[in-house]
């Protein structure tokens, strides 16, 4: 796997958490607001550093912010 698809997976991976932790974000709505737009600027980061010719399923789950299925994709890609 390329040091691209590393970093948008371990980017989707993160913004994944953040949104998962409801606890956080019951506790303090504010960290986790801060928390979440960290890890968006960071997967916006890495999608833009994609190649233009990256694997059109990889783009139009990511375009449809279809998170789960582009970790699956990049996953499937490193077995």
């Amino acid at each position: 796997m390329t040091i691209v698809f590393s970093e948008l997976r371990d980017a989707l991976r993160e913004r994944l958490r953040v949104v998962a932790d409801h606890e956080l974000r019951d506790r303090d709505p504010q960290t986790h607001l801060d928390q979440l737009k960290s890890a968006a600027s960071r997967l916006d980061a890495a999608i833009a550093q994609l190649p233009a010719q990256c694997d059109p399923d990889l783009r139009h789950y990511l375009n449809r912010q279809s998170y789960l299925k582009a970790l699956a994709w990049l996953e499937s890609q490193n077995s």
